[in-house]
């Protein structure tokens, strides 16, 4: 039975898709900076393009572009554009990044990106939801790389990653000539360890804003920071 998962004002269907809508794209795509009114975004690996659709409940971009290399998830995600009220602003792509970085001339004002981020340690039977969750489907390096030459010069790139990695990514991002502008760090609940990155990157040097986000003061008591982050997307917040 496949029900929709229902924001306030688009749904999203996600049976086709190995990576099913969590918290991390939730996040990202509320949290992602709007603030230079991107003409252009881009969503590298979309799997059910909630990051895309977020983006344009939430902006008047007019040109909102998706990557899928999954034939599935692709499929789903050009249903789920066509059936959103903002269908003749968005399109996905159906390629690998390497293909459609090397084909595409065109540069973007926001790059947003929830990369597959499991090591090995972590491969299972099913190679579909495998594939969406593992680095090895798209290295940081390369995803790093890729941004590198479809962020316009004065653009945006967004990207939430596992807190382990955020040295690790921040080092490679400076590699490229990418270097921090923000970081939200997230924790589950006020006791919990910091779990996530989300992190914004820019080519120009600049004074980094730090901030922290706590998820849940207890099961289902969300805090004011992720009710304010959330509420224009979420149902019940």
């Amino acid at each position: 039975m496949n029900t929709p998962f229902q924001f306030k004002e688009f749904s999203v269907n996600q049976d086709q898709c190995a990576m099913k809508i969590g918290t991390d794209g939730v996040l990202l795509g509320a949290w992602a900076s709007i603030d230079s009114n991107p003409f252009s975004v881009l969503d590298i690996g979309a799997g059910t393009g909630v990051l895309a659709l977020m983006l344009a409940q939430r902006c008047g971009a007019q040109v909102i572009e998706a990557l899928e290399i999954d034939d599935n998830a692709y499929e789903q995600c050009v249903d789920n554009f066509e059936q959103s009220p903002w269908n003749d602003r968005l399109f996905c792509y159906h390629a690998s990044l390497e293909e459609f970085a090397e084909e595409i001339d065109d540069q973007y004002a926001l790059i947003i990106c929830n990369p597959p981020f499991y090591s090995e340690d972590y491969k299972t039977e099913n190679t579909q939801r495998d594939l969406a969750r593992f680095q090895d489907a798209m290295p940081f390096e390369h995803l790093l790389e890729s941004v590198s030459s479809l962020l316009s010069k004065d653009g945006r790139f967004n990207v939430v990653i596992p807190f382990s990695e955020e040295k690790r990514f921040i080092g490679l991002a400076a590699q490229v000539g990418l270097f921090l502008k923000q970081i939200l760090h997230v924790r589950g609940n006020p006791s919990a360890e910091i779990k996530r990155s989300l992190i914004e990157f820019a080519f120009e040097k600049q004074d980094v804003k730090i901030s922290e986000l706590i998820i849940e003061t207890a099961r289902h008591k969300y805090t004011e920071d992720y009710i304010n982050l959330t509420q224009d997307f979420y149902l019940k917040m």
